[in-house]
C-alpha cells in the first residue's frame, strides 16, 4: 500500500511511494509527531538520478525487515534534495562535523524531535559490508543512545548547534580590497592541478567550472598563460573522456577515475549550463572545433531530452536503467561490430576506444575520444575527410540503435535555479557562437519561468504537473537576476529589464543581512530550520551570495544605481577575510572582487535593428569577460540611465564606472 510519499510531486519522493517504510515528507505533521511520541527523527536526504541512492533503496528501503524496525523506532521524513537546498545544506553541514568527512548522498541523519542531528551518515547497506555497520544494528544502537543517553545526547546538540551557527560568516573589520586573491587563487589552483588529465583533484573528479571560468576570466585580466592552460587543457581532457557523451551530447556529474573515463552516469541540467558558458568561450579563444563540438553536444542533448513541453528544462537523467548503472550508454565490441560496416568500424574502434581493454564492467566499453581523426585516418592510410565521414556515419549508427534500449529516467520536475543556469549559458552561447535559434529557446525557458514561477513579486522553486510549489531560495532570485542579464546582451527586450529591477529589488528585501551584509540562502519569511546558512563558497552550482552580488553589481553599473552596488560591496566585505584565506574556494566572489577593483566595461549599441544586428555579430568573439554589451535598437523605452539618442545609422557609447567615451559610429573603430 502506497505511503504519504504517493502524493508528492517529486519524481524521488514518489520513487520511494511503495516502500514499506511509513514515510513522511519533511512538514509539520512529521515533526509534530516525533515531539508527540519523543522518538526520534530518521532523516534519508537523496534525489532521483543518484546512483547509490537506488543502491540504499533496494538494500534497505525495500526490505520489509529494515521497514519493520524505521517504523518502530523513528519517525522517517524523505526529502528531495533538489527541492529542500536550504535542509540539504544544513544537514550536510552537520554531517561533516559529526562524522569528520564530507558529505553526499544518500545522506542519512538521525535528528532529535527538535530538528537537532545527533548522528549522520551516508549510504548504509542492510547487513555489514564494504567497512560499513549494518542498518538494522546502526537503527538499533541510535535509538538506543536516544533513549538510555539522553543527556550525552541533548550535551552533543548543543555543541552541534553552536558550531553550525560559528559557521556563519560574521561582519569584520574592513579591510582595503586588492587584486592579491586573484593572483592567490591561480598559484593554488597551480598546486592542485593535474598535469596528466588536467583538473585540481585526484579521482572522482568534479567537473568544477567554477574555477574553469575563473581561470579564463584571469587570463585574459592579467595575461597570465598559466591560468588560460589550465583551463583550456582541463577542457580538452574533459570534452575527451566518458564523463561526455560522445554519441548523445551532455555533460555526466562526475567521473569515478582520473581519466574522466567513466562516471556516475546521471546528467545535471545544473552542470550543463556553465559547462556550455565555459566551452563556448573556450572556442571564440582558440578556434578549437573540440570545443565548438562539445557545446553543440550540450545544447542538442538538452534540447532532444530536457525541454518540457510547456517550457523550461528538467531537472535530471538517472544514472541507472534496467537497474544496472550506465545500461543505457555503454557497449560490448561485438554489438558495435553488428552495427558496422568494416570499414566504419576501422574508424570508429580506434577513434572510441572499443579497441582497447574494457574501461567498464563486465567487459563493457564507454566511448571516449581515444586517439585524434587525423591519427586514426593516417594509421589507416585514408584522407582525413574520408574518415571523418565514416565516423560520423558510425556514431550515427550507434546512436540510433541507442535509442532503442531502455531509457534512464526522466526527473521532470523544473526548478527555477538550474533552469536558470541554463538559460544563461544558452543565451551566451547563442550569442557568441551567432545561433539566434538557441537565444529563442533561452527566451522561451525565461518566458516559462516568469509566467509560471514568478507570482506577486516573489518566485516559486519547483513545476511540476502544471503546478509551481515552494517558496524560493536565494539561489532562485540571484541565478535568475544573472540570466536576465546574459539574455539581454543576446537581445534587449524591455519587460526582461523591467524584471531584472523586480528581482534584484526581491532579493535586498527579502534575503539581504542588512547589519552584517550578504544574503541568507532562505528568505526572512521562510519556515524557521535549525540555522540559517549564508553560503558564500562555491559548491557543485555557483554561490548565491557570490552569483547575487556580481549581478546585482552588473546591474547597478547599468543603471547608476547606487542601492544595488552597495548591497553588492556588503556582501564583498563580509566574505573578504575568507576570500584572502582560501581564494580557491569563492571563484564567484573572485569575479566579483575584480569587477569592484575594475568596473565592467559598458557598450551600449543605439540605431536600426538590423544594423545593430551586424554590429554584435562583429563584436561576439572579440568581447572580454569584463565587457557588458546591449543592443538598444530604436523605439524602446529605455531606463534613463540607458537610454542614449535615435538615429538612421548605428552609434556606440562605451563606459567604464561613472565615464562614458564620445559615441562611436565606425564598427571598424569601435572592434579594434
Amino acid at each position: 500500500m502506497p505511503n504519504r510519499l504517493a502524493t508528492e510531486p517529486s519524481p524521488y519522493l514518489q520513487q520511494h511511494a511503495d516502500n514499506p517504510v511509513d514515510w513522511y515528507p519533511w512538514g509539520t505533521e512529521a515533526l509534530d509527531k516525533a515531539r508527540r511520541e519523543d522518538k526520534p527523527i530518521l532523516l534519508s536526504i537523496g534525489y532521483s538520478a543518484c546512483h547509490w541512492c537506488h543502491v540504499m533503496a533496494h538494500d534497505c528501503f525495500e526490505d520489509a525487515e529494515v521497514a519493520a524496525v524505521m517504523n518502530r523506532l523513528f519517525v522517517n521524513v524523505k526529502v528531495d534534495r533538489e527541492e529542500r537546498p536550504d535542509l540539504d545544506q544544513i544537514y550536510q553541514a552537520a554531517h561533516q562535523l559529526l562524522a569528520q568527512r564530507g558529505g553526499g548522498w544518500p545522506l542519512t541523519v538521525f535528528l532529535t524531535p527538535d530538528q537537532t542531528p545527533f548522528f549522520a551518515g551516508t549510504y548504509f547497506p542492510k547487513t555489514p559490508r564494504y567497512q560499513l555497520p549494518g542498518f538494522i544494528d546502526l537503527m538499533q544502537n541510535v535509538a538506543r543512545a536516544w533513549h538510555e543517553r539522553r543527556g550525552e545526547v541533548l550535551a552533543q546538540n548543543e555543541a552541534v548547534r553552536g558550531a553550525l551557527a560559528q559557521q556563519q560568516p560574521a561582519a569584520g573589520r574592513y579591510a582595503a580590497l586588492t587584486d592579491a586573491p586573484l593572483a592567490d587563487a591561480v598559484r593554488d589552483l597551480a598546486q592542485a592541478f593535474d598535469p596528466a588529465w588536467g583538473g585540481f583533484s585526484r579521482a572522482p573528479k568534479f567537473p568544477r567550472p567554477g574555477e574553469l571560468i575563473f581561470l579564463l576570466r584571469e587570463a585574459q585580466r592579467s595575461g597570465n598563460a598559466q591560468a588560460r592552460e589550465m583551463a583550456l587543457f582541463s577542457l580538452r581532457k574533459m570534452a575527451s573522456g566518458g564523463m561526455v557523451d560522445q554519441l548523445g551530447g551532455g555533460f555526466c556529474r562526475y567521473s569515478v577515475d582520473d581519466q574522466w573515463a567513466i562516471p556516475h552516469f546521471e546528467k545535471m541540467l545544473y552542470d550543463n549550463g556553465p559547462l556550455l558558458q565555459l566551452y563556448v568561450d573556450a572556442w571564440a579563444l582558440t578556434g578549437e572545433e573540440l570545443f565548438a563540438d562539445t557545446a553543440e553536444g550540450i545544447v542538442t542533448w538538452l534540447l532532444r531530452e530536457m525541454r518540457a513541453p510547456d517550457g523550461g528544462f528538467y531537472s535530471a537523467l538517472d544514472a541507472d536503467s534496467e537497474g544496472r548503472e550506465g545500461r543505457f550508454y555503454v557497449w560490448t565490441p561485438d554489438e558495435v561490430g553488428a552495427l558496422l560496416t568494416e570499414e566504419e568500424y576501422a574508424v570508429a574502434a580506434p577513434a572510441y576506444g572499443f579497441d582497447l581493454p574494457p574501461n567498464f564492467e563486465n567487459a563493457h566499453w564507454n566511448p571516449v575520444l581515444a586517439k585524434p581523426l587525423n591519427e586514426v585516418a593516417a594509421a589507416l592510410g585514408l584522407p582525413e575527410t574520408v574518415a571523418a565521414q565514416r565516423l560520423a556515419s558510425a556514431r550515427a549508427k550507434l546512436f540510433v540503435a541507442r535509442e532503442t534500449r531502455v531509457r534512464p529516467g526522466c526527473d521532470d520536475k523544473q526548478l527555477t535555479s538550474w533552469n536558470a543556469l541554463m538559460i544563461a549559458g544558452l543565451a551566451h552561447a547563442g550569442r557568441v557562437m551567432a545561433r539566434p535559434d538557441w537565444v529563442v529557446e533561452a527566451r522561451a525557458a525565461l518566458d516559462f519561468l516568469r509566467r509560471n514561477l514568478w507570482r506577486g513579486g516573489r518566485l516559486l522553486a519547483s513545476y511540476k504537473r502544471g503546478e509551481a510549489r515552494l517558496n524560493a531560495y536565494l539561489d532562485d532570485y540571484a541565478f535568475l537576476l544573472d540570466a536576465l542579464l546574459e539574455t539581454m546582451q543576446a537581445g534587449y527586450r524591455e519587460q526582461d529589464m523591467a524584471w531584472a529591477r523586480e528581482l534584484a529589488d526581491a532579493l535586498l528585501a527579502h534575503f539581504e543581512d542588512t547589519e552584517a551584509g550578504g544574503f541568507f540562502f532562505t528568505s526572512h519569511d521562510h519556515e524557521a530550520l535549525l540555522t540559517r546558512p549564508k553560503p558564500g563558497y562555491d559548491n557543485a552550482t555557483p554561490s548565491g551570495n557570490g552569483v547575487a552580488a556580481f549581478a546585482l553589481q552588473r546591474l547597478g553599473h547599468l543603471l547608476g544605481e547606487a542601492r544595488y552596488l552597495d548591497a553588492s560591496a556588503r556582501c564583498l566585505r563580509l566574505f573578504h577575510a575568507q576570500l584572502v584565506q582560501q581564494p580557491i574556494a569563492y571563484p564567484t566572489l573572485l569575479a566579483v572582487l575584480d569587477e569592484t577593483l575594475v568596473p565592467p566595461r559598458v557598450i551600449l549599441l543605439r540605431g536600426p535593428a538590423a544594423a545593430l544586428g551586424e554590429w554584435t555579430a562583429a563584436l561576439a568573439t572579440r568581447l572580454a569577460a569584463r565587457d557588458l554589451l546591449l543592443a538598444l535598437p530604436n523605439g524602446l523605452t529605455l531606463p534613463a540611465a540607458l537610454a542614449k539618442p535615435e538615429s538612421d545609422r548605428p552609434a556606440a557609447w562605451i563606459c567604464s564606472g561613472t565615464a562614458c567615451q564620445p559615441p562611436l559610429t565606425d564598427l571598424a573603430a569601435l572592434a579594434a
